[in-house]
């Protein structure tokens, strides 16, 4: 019997909307109720999901001051009460991320001298997060980040996607890994009008497990891109060709090793039918986007006509958005966990969906000691 088909969060959260109804909670008097809402950013490109949270909570933000003096060091002074409270504080990570934790470190530590009760950090896209496992002599980033954000003072963490879901055994508090993937999927039916025909791609067999997801929700063929091209620089650091070969390498008698044999990818094929189809890239970081160009090239001489790529976050480093512009892609859809309003004017290709409706309700659900379990209706482990 087929399953049904997710709804939208749109109409999922519409009874918290609805007049006398939850989202009239949501307006209380957030110094009467016992929490407060921060924003530990310095920039004000990166309070905007701050204040779009506070809106739908109906509470203003906390009185705060954070800036940088003239040395670089980061300052942070709360100008209110906050004793005995909880406390949420909304850090988006633009494109200084070392500054930005800092900025989240030094409020959280503030926050925990001031006697606040609890110290939730809602983190949408958690930096770091692609250092989170060893890589030959360097080291697991994230681990570290975790800790220093217990020692700091934080209590709970709400993100969203993290790239590993392993990365919340890191931490030695509760982690909300919340999803964006409701949303996605409604923008697909909702803005893409023919999405009937169209075919969700995984641009490597390691993103085969979320496509995989998307398209058994959707109803949809799977394509999966495998192989490459020419040998990466990313192949040489997760080891591919290690250990090296060594001359006259010296050998302990009697100790034979077995041959190590270096990994090899075939040449790229696409495993699925594409031609004259809708193809839609998903994956959950879009960063360096030389690899989503060079996926819709492919899908295009494999004959998709129309190229989406969906993500929860749009990191669109260096270049990002001319590449972009002159590729393929037809469309690059993420959400506003990460600011990118700067690559927004530079590509129009660039379109955002809002996801601070279930960042709200997270944080009034905690707050309430209600349970999570509501937000996580109809989600896979894939996503």
């Amino acid at each position: 019997m087929p399953r049904k088909l997710l709804l939208p969060y749109k109409s999922v959260f519409s009874h918290f909307r609805a007049p006398g109804g939850l989202h009239d909670s949501l307006a209380m008097n957030a110094a009467r109720s016992g929490y407060r809402v921060f924003s530990a950013n310095s920039t004000a490109a990166s309070t905007e999901l701050a204040k779009k949270i506070t809106e739908r909570l109906g509470a203003e933000l906390g009185k705060s001051v954070v800036y940088q003096e003239t040395n670089g060091e980061t300052r942070v002074e709360i100008k209110e009460s906050v004793r005995g409270q909880d406390i949420f504080i909304i850090q988006t990570i633009p494109r200084d991320v070392n500054t930005a934790v800092m900025e989240l470190l030094i409020m959280a530590y503030a926050l925990k001298t001031s006697c606040a009760r609890n110290i939730i950090g809602v983190i949408p896209y958690f930096p770091y997060s692609k250092q989170s496992k060893m890589r030959k002599r360097g080291s697991i980033v994230c681990k570290l980040l975790a800790s220093m954000l217990a020692k700091a003072g934080l209590t709970h963490i709400i993100t969203m996607d993290l790239h590993q879901k392993e990365i919340q055994g890191f931490f030695s508090f509760p982690v909300d890994n919340l999803r964006a993937s409701p949303f996605l999927l409604q923008y697909i039916q909702e803005e893409i009008p023919d999405y009937r025909n169209a075919v969700i791609v995984a641009k490597s067999p390691g993103a085969a497990k979320r496509a995989q997801s998307y398209a058994e929700r959707l109803r949809l063929g799977l394509a999966v891109i495998h192989g490459e091209a020419q040998c990466t620089e990313q192949d040489m650091d997760d080891g591919r060709h290690s250990p090296p070969m060594l001359k006259n390498a010296t050998v302990h008698p009697g100790l034979e090793l077995p041959l190590m044999m270096a990994k090899e990818k075939p040449p790229i094929t696409v495993v699925g039918d594409v031609g004259g189809r809708i193809a839609i890239i998903v994956d959950d970081i879009i960063d360096d986007v030389e690899s989503f160009v060079a996926a819709a090239e492919i899908l295009k001489e494999r004959g998709a006509y129309k190229i989406f790529v969906m993500a929860t976050h749009g990191l669109l480093s260096a270049d990002a958005p001319r590449l972009i512009e002159e590729s393929s892609i037809d469309e690059v859809v993420v959400t506003n966990t990460v600011p990118h309003e700067v690559q927004k004017l530079q590509c129009p290709k660039i379109k955002t969906v809002d996801i601070s409706l279930i960042l709200s309700e997270a944080i009034r659900r905690i707050h309430n000691g209600e349970s999570m379990a509501y937000l996580f209706r109809n989600i896979t482990v894939d996503d």
